[in-house]
């Protein structure tokens, strides 16, 4: 079970550095509104921030 905790740390320190730096501003009020979602429990503010990162993402493959 300890593993699996440091794995996902792992991931989700090394996805807070990658999307500001990829996604720019956006990336990081869309990281900052998930964070904060999960962390308060506030589903609504957690599913914006989703929202947010998934359209950065999926952005160039819609505007296609």
């Amino acid at each position: 079970m300890p593993a699996i905790a440091l794995l996902s740390a792992d991931f989700v320190v090394g996805y807070e550095q990658l999307a500001p730096w990829q996604y720019g501003p956006m990336g990081i009020v869309g990281l900052l509104l998930l964070t904060i979602g999960i962390k308060v429990k506030n589903p609504t503010c957690s599913s914006i921030g989703a929202v947010v990162l998934a359209l950065l993402v999926a952005g160039p493959a819609v505007s296609s």
